[in-house]
């Protein structure tokens, strides 16, 4: 199975910015109304924006040079009520559009967890969690500038810059011509710096994506780095991580500032020409001040947007890499779903078949993980899977949860193909319990119970006497209210493997998987918990994978696994007596 790691740049599918762009602001629909309002607001801002050239312009040409101070001080007070209602506004406008964008963020994360969520193993298995943790919160907070600039700054800007142009037009087309003469070697510019620019934004993303799992990845390991004084490698890691994050980000940085120096460029010649055609090529007698002055604060209007869509660009530019880092996980197909005509399990007795199974990597379909197996588990049958590293048992146990798809044959419960079963109404049914006896952040009770979200107090603590967790917890400081984190602090390995199977016992399955469950118990705990298995195995059929051979002994039948198929079975003193794989398996463990 190919694996991604902290030290390789991800791969990611190539898509038009225009296609990723358009499929962000698809969201905004979603608030048809509120980006309405803004837009109505954004109109009469513009509109007011526009007009302020032309006050001045009249008040020069008409009321001062006709001396009309009552005309002048009338068109003062409707330039500052005007200008009121610009500034409330633009205020207002920037208000509800960062609500919107916020909104937008949040549905966008959602989706993408939910999404997430319906992944499977082979996901997961692939990659760190960094790298995952990378898109669902840093790439996603990236979107929110995007979406709240385009309302405020592409929309008003670009309306802006058309309705100067047009008024300069009107006015006097030399003059406006003169002003954007050097408009298309903006743009020519602007389109090279683009195209080497977003290329550099996007391995910045992958860049941060690598140091940040690798930051996930030593903190979760942290037990393990102090433990063997490795602290200094760690450390040269990681200064190699932001050594290249650093470089990939100034890289990006210089070609980025460009926009920037574009703008200015075109923007100062553009002044030039029309002062330079307004007095040597025009003259300056046939222009009337008022006039002049107003298309030289229009060049302003006209260039200014026009540095503020630079601005917005640029963002963009930087941003939309991890638009494109979110949709690709949105746009990645779950390995695992429902069929169209899926239906939903009724309660199991707990027969298992496997019909001729055979399970190999995707990636990896030549390595065949199980190979050809056929068995039929009855009802309330106990099965002992043992076998070396690798042989193959814990997919054994995945596949009848449907982690992973059978490569080809099918896997029937009391007769139904779990691949035409509902995943949920599959997982409800089953007890699942791991060596990685994973907690999390809360308080006891509310890990236990996490095993049956709708599980009473009652069903709690008696799930905890079942595997003999009820004592220790008593003994905390707050009993079951007491709070721990997923590290399990301030408990023993055995104690959170106890709580690990609380949590399997309140679920009350039909088919029950222990995959390791007692390697992290001592030996006298492990008699204790004993008594609460058999209480849990009692009518249930239940797989059992164990190295430790001597909580095995009682297993209906063993299963002896190896390079992925099944080459004993049979109960402990069947396979005892046939002194074949089992038998040795037996005992190298016990006759050392």
């Amino acid at each position: 199975m190919a694996v991604n790691s902290f030290r390789e740049d991800e791969e990611q599918k190539q898509v038009l910015n225009r296609d990723t762009l358009l499929r962000l602001y698809r969201y905004l629909l979603f608030y048809k109304k509120q980006v309405g309002v803004v837009l109505f607001i954004m109109f009469v801002t513009v509109t007011i924006s526009m007009l302020n050239p032309l006050i001045i312009e009249r008040a020069i040409n008409v009321h001062i040079e006709q001396k009309d101070v009552r005309g002048l001080i009338m068109l003062g007070i409707a330039a500052l009520i005007l200008n009121i209602v610009f500034v409330v506004g633009t205020k207002l406008r920037m208000v509800l559009i960062a609500k919107v964008a916020n909104r937008v963020v949040l549905k966008i994360r959602e989706e993408l967890y939910i999404h997430i969520q319906s992944l499977g193993f082979y996901f997961f298995d692939s990659r760190p969690t960094g790298k995952i943790l990378a898109r669902v919160i840093g790439d996603v907070n990236s979107l929110k500038d995007v979406l709240s600039d385009s309302v405020t700054t592409l929309i008003p800007d670009l309306c802006t810059i058309v309705g100067v142009m047009i008024i300069m037009l009107v006015k006097n087309w030399k003059l406006a011509m003169a002003a954007v003469i050097t408009l298309p070697f903006m743009t020519v510019g602007m389109y090279l710096v683009q195209r080497a620019s977003h290329k550099r934004w996007q391995l910045v993303r992958k860049k941060s994506s690598n140091l940040n799992a690798f930051v996930h990845e030593e903190l979760a390991g942290i037990r393990i780095v102090q433990s063997f004084c490795a602290e200094k490698e760690s450390m040269n890691d990681f200064q190699i991580l932001v050594k290249e994050h650093v470089n990939a980000f100034v890289d990006a940085v210089r070609y980025a500032d460009l926009f920037g120096s574009v703008i200015e460029l075109s923007w100062g010649a553009g002044g030039f020409l029309l002062y330079y055609i307004g007095i040597q090529v025009i003259g300056v007698g046939t222009i009337e001040v008022g006039t002049f002055l107003a298309f030289a604060t229009y060049l302003g209007m006209f260039w200014s947007p026009l540095r503020n869509l630079s601005n917005f660009y640029n963002k963009m530019v930087t941003n939309i890499s991890a638009a494109e880092r979110v949709f690709d996980i949105l746009d990645t197909e779950p390995e695992l779903k429902n069929a169209e005509d899926a239906r939903e399990l009724p309660v199991l007795s707990g027969k298992v078949e496997f019909q001729n199974v055979s399970f190999a990597y995707q990636d990896e379909p030549d390595v065949k993980i199980l190979n050809h197996i056929n068995v039929c588990i009855q009802p309330g049958e106990m099965i002992a899977l043992v076998g070396p590293t690798g042989a193959g048992k814990t997919t054994f146990v995945n596949l009848i949860s449907r982690f992973y798809d059978t490569t080809s044959g099918a896997i029937l419960l009391d007769g139904f193909d779990i691949k035409n079963s509902t995943i949920e109404s599959l997982r409800q049914q089953m007890g699942i319990m791991t060596q990685e006896n994973f907690l999390f952040s809360g308080t006891i009770k509310e890990n236990i119970r996490y095993g049956r979200l709708d599980a009473t107090d009652e069903e709690v603590v008696a799930a905890a006497k079942a595997v003999n967790a009820h004592e220790f917890i008593m003994k905390m400081p707050e009993g079951y209210e007491t709070k721990i984190t997923e590290r399990g602090g301030g408990l023993s390995a055995g104690q959170r493997q106890l709580l690990a199977f609380a949590r399997t016992m309140v679920s009350q399955p039909s088919i029950l998987i222990l995959d390791e469950a007692t390697s992290s118990i001592d030996t006298q705990t492990e008699l204790l918990v004993q008594k609460g298995i058999e209480a849990l195995l009692k009518g249930r059929t239940s797989f059992v994978i164990a190295h430790r051979l001597s909580t095995i002994k009682k297993a209906d039948r063993i299963f002896v696994i190896d390079r992925g198929m099944i080459v004993e079975e049979g109960n402990h003193e069947q396979l005892m007596a046939k002194k074949g794989e089992y038998y040795q398996l037996y005992q190298a463990q016990f006759h050392k």
